[in-house]
C-alpha cells in the first residue's frame, strides 16, 4: 500500500501543472530579455547615427553656412540662409547639370534594364555553360570602379583606343571618333561604360524574379497558345512587374548620385558636357573648397533621390501587403 501511495504520488507530481513562478523571477526574466534586445539594437544604431545620420544633417547645415577652407582654422561658418541654394542654381553651368543628370540617368536605365531583361531571359532557358557564362557577366561588378574606368580610358582613346582600331579595320568605314574629348560624344561614351557596369545588377535581379515564376503557368499557357512573344506578354511581365519596379527605382537612385564614373572618364569634360550635379558637388566641395555651395548641390541630389526612395518604399510596401 505505502508503494501504490509514494508511486501515486510521485505520478501526480510529475503530471501536475507546474507552480507559477514568483512575481519577482518573471520581471527579472522580462529585463534580461529585453537588455538582450537593445544590446543588439544599440549596435546598428550607434553605426546608422555615426555613418548615415550625422553626414546628412551635417551636410544639410552646412548649406545653409559659408563653409570655406578659412573655417577649419577659425572654426567660424556664419549662416547664410538660402544664399548657397540661389548662387547654384543661379549658376551658368546649372541648367546643363541638371540637363546631364536627367540624359544620364535615363539612358542608363534604360540601356542597363532593356539589356539586362534580355540577358536574364537568355539564361532563364537552361543550357550547358549557362552557370559558368552567367558568373562571368557578373566580372564588372568584382573589378574596381577605377580600374574599370581605366580601361575603358584606353578603349575610347581616339589614337590609340581599341574600339577606333577595331572600327578602322573594317573596310569602307572611315571613323575615328573622339568618344571622350568630343563635347557631343563624351556623355554618350558615359553613358555606355555606365550601362556596362548596372548590366549585372538588373540581370542578377531580374533572373532571380524569373526563377520565382512556376513552370505550371506556362505549361497552362502553351495549352492555350500562349507560347514565345504571348507567354512573355501575358504571363512573364505580368509575374514579373513588382521586381521591374523595385530594379528601376533602385536604378534610379544608385544612377543619380553616380560620381567615380564620370571622373574617371571625362572628369566632367569637355566643356562641362558630362557634368551632373554630383560631379559639379564635387567640383565646388573638394576644387573650388566651397563646401557651403557643394552641400547645397547635394542636398538637392538628396531631395531628388529621396523622391525616388519613398516611391520605392511605397512599392515595396504594397508588394508586401499583397
Amino acid at each position: 500500500m505505502a508503494d501504490a501511495s509514494v508511486g501515486s504520488t510521485s505520478v501526480a507530481s510529475r503530471t501536475a501543472p507546474p507552480a507559477s513562478e514568483p512575481a519577482g523571477r518573471g520581471a527579472g526574466q522580462k529585463l534580461r530579455t529585453r537588455l538582450v534586445e537593445v544590446a543588439f539594437i544599440v549596435p546598428a544604431v550607434v553605426y546608422l547615427v555615426l555613418f548615415f545620420g550625422y553626414p546628412v544633417v551635417k551636410n544639410v547645415l552646412m548649406g545653409f553656412q559659408e563653409y570655406t577652407t578659412k573655417t577649419f582654422y577659425t572654426g567660424e561658418a556664419p549662416w547664410v540662409g538660402l544664399s548657397n541654394y540661389s548662387a547654384v542654381v543661379g549658376n551658368a553651368i546649372f541648367d546643363r547639370t541638371l540637363w546631364n543628370t536627367v540624359l544620364f540617368t535615363a539612358g542608363s536605365i534604360v540601356g542597363q534594364f532593356a539589356l539586362g531583361l534580355a540577358i536574364a531571359l537568355f539564361f532563364h532557358k537552361r543550357f550547358a555553360l549557362s552557370g559558368v557564362l552567367r558568373s562571368l557577366i557578373l566580372l564588372p561588378w568584382l573589378i574596381p570602379m577605377i580600374a574599370g574606368t581605366a580601361v575603358w580610358r584606353w578603349i575610347l582613346d581616339t589614337d590609340n583606343g581599341a574600339l577606333n582600331r577595331i572600327l578602322s579595320a573594317i573596310p569602307g568605314l572611315d571613323l575615328n571618333p573622339n568618344w571622350l574629348t568630343s563635347p557631343q560624344l563624351a556623355l554618350v561614351a558615359v553613358i555606355g561604360v555606365n550601362i556596362w557596369l548596372g548590366i549585372p545588377f538588373n540581370m542578377t535581379i531580374l533572373y532571380g524574379g524569373l526563377q520565382e515564376i512556376p513552370e505550371e503557368l506556362y505549361e497552362a499557357g502553351a495549352l492555350d497558345g500562349a507560347t514565345g512573344w504571348r507567354a512573355f506578354r501575358h504571363i512573364t511581365w505580368p509575374m514579373l512587374r513588382p521586381v521591374v519596379t523595385v530594379v528601376l527605382v533602385l536604378g534610379v537612385v544608385y544612377t543619380l548620385k553616380v560620381l567615380d564614373v564620370i571622373l574617371g572618364l571625362t572628369n566632367g569634360g569637355p566643356a562641362n558636357s558630362t557634368q551632373t550635379i554630383s560631379t559639379f558637388s564635387y567640383d565646388m566641395s573638394f576644387r573650388q573648397f566651397d563646401f557651403g555651395q557643394g552641400a547645397a548641390l547635394g542636398n538637392i541630389l538628396i531631395l531628388i533621390s529621396l523622391v525616388f526612395a519613398v516611391v520605392y518604399l511605397r512599392i515595396n510596401r504594397k508588394a508586401v501587403d499583397e
